[in-house]
């Protein structure tokens, strides 16, 4: 079996690190606090995830490296991706391993129907910029024969485990189980949109780290039909046996000026059209290589409310 150095210690992070380790390989997780899942095959270290020569230390002898790394502050990715980035390619290029980086779908830009990984990247703000340029440095390094290099895409994420970093989890489905009004800061409710199981992007990870057909290209995580944030609204209430709640949207004038004063809602509206618009990913691609289809919706919603009704209560 192999080895593998696995960057960031969230969901997927996390995630990643136990669908390699299940296999029977060796795993490293890295990030700042050190902590990692209690597993006999994963071991936890702290370090920077920005110091290439400590990564490429710990990259020797690693089949792959998994880039699960995503900087919880929305407002400065532009200051804190890049060191990141670089630091992982760097050390990818001089360990020997492949890199995998746990991309998003920023990159595409406003776009007229169904994502697939041949969907030209033309992002429309700094953020999707940001993301299209990292796939496209590592994409001259693996043509240039420097490293291996992949990336996955996934939606917005769901499931149980992750919390604030979901918004689907925090601003729907937690004040659904809390039985809260649901107040959207952005969109149309009905407009259908596709949510991606954290647990299906670390599966995803898992595979490409380990599968030399991975190289070279991107692939989209397999994810269920898209679902709009009131039929998810409807669902949730049904699960907790209640009606369903009003859906309540705040009027996009009140969100740009609020935008003025809540920095974090001024960098969402590069990424209004996701919520505005159908928003829709197609994995198709993944599945006719890998064979991997996506967690059940009615999976993925109900062992979400679980552990968000556990962690309410």
């Amino acid at each position: 079996m192999g080895q593998f150095l696995v960057l960031g210690a969230g969901a997927i992070g996390q995630g990643t690190a136990v669908e390699l380790a299940d296999r029977g390989h060796e795993v490293t997780v890295v990030s700042r606090s050190g902590r990692g899942p209690a597993h006999e095959g994963v071991r936890a270290v702290a370090a920077d995830a920005a110091d290439a020569e400590r990564l490429t230390t710990l990259a020797e002898g690693a089949e792959a490296i998994v880039n699960a790394l995503n900087p919880p502050n929305y407002t400065t990715w532009e200051r804190d991706w890049p060191p990141l980035a670089q630091a992982a390619l760097t050390a990818a290029e001089r360990s020997g391993a492949g890199l995998v980086t746990v991309g998003n779908l920023y990159g595409y830009g406003m776009v007229d129907g169904p994502m697939t990984e041949q969907t030209p990247l033309r992002p429309n703000g700094h953020k999707g910029q940001l993301r299209a340029r990292m796939w496209e440095t590592a994409l001259e390094a693996h043509r240039s024969g420097r490293v291996r290099a992949t990336e996955l895409r996934a939606s917005d994420y769901t499931g149980p485990g992750v919390g604030a970093q979901s918004l689907l989890n925090s601003m729907v489905i937690a004040r659904v189980v809390k039985d809260r009004p649901v107040w959207l800061v952005m969109g149309d409710p009905d407009a259908p949109h596709t949510w991606t199981d954290v647990r299906d992007t670390a599966r995803l990870a898992a595979v490409l780290a380990t599968d030399d057909r991975s190289w070279g290209q991107a692939w989209h995580v397999p994810s269920a039909p898209p679902r709009s944030v009131r039929e998810v609204v409807g669902e949730v209430a049904q699960l907790c046996g209640r009606a369903p709640r009003a859906v309540h949207g705040i009027p996009r004038g009140a969100v740009t000026a609020l935008g003025t004063v809540v920095p974090l809602l001024r960098e969402l509206r590069e990424t209004r059209h996701q919520f505005e618009r159908p928003f829709v990913l197609d994995a198709t691609h993944t599945t006719e290589v890998f064979g991997l289809q996506p967690t059940p919706w009615e999976v993925t919603l109900r062992e979400t409310v679980e552990w968000l009704s556990a962690t309410a209560a």
